[in-house]
Order: structure tokens, then sequence, then C-alpha cells
């Protein structure tokens, strides 16, 4: 069973799911920490990024200044 393609990629994608989950978990706690609570639309937005849209906000957060630098690199995004 655990050989058979089905099941790897039943396997790989909830390892990439559960990869996504705990990276937005962090740069949302981040972003919590930076500014506060995160506007609900805010959050949504950053929700539905894909798993390398994720990677480059967690490096682009540390360049982050104020909120809106947010804003704009979601815009960008």
């Amino acid at each position: 069973m655990q050989e058979s393609v089905v099941y790897q990629d039943i396997l790989q994608k909830g390892i990439t799911q559960g990869e996504k989950q705990g990276e937005l978990a962090v740069i949302l706690r981040l972003l919590h920490r930076f500014c506060g609570p995160i506007n609900p639309e805010i959050e949504s937005r950053i929700q539905s990024l894909g798993k390398p849209q994720l990677e480059e906000l967690s490096e682009a957060l540390l360049d982050f200044t104020n909120l809106a630098d947010l804003q704009q690199w979601l815009d960008s995004h």
C-alpha cells in the first residue's frame, strides 16, 4: 500500500498542506506581534497565498517598517 502512487500522492499533498499551514501560522504570529491584530480582509488575503508566495512574504516582512508595507506587498503579489 505504501508503495502505491495514489498513497504517495495523498501523503505528499498532506505534507505540503501541513508545511503551508505551519508557515502561515508563523507569518500571522509575526505580523500580529509587529502591528497588532490584523484586519480580517488582510488575513484572508494572506491565507489565500500559495506556498511560494508565503515563503516570499516571510522574507519580505523582515524589511517592513509599517502596515502599509504589507499592504503594498500584497497588492503587488
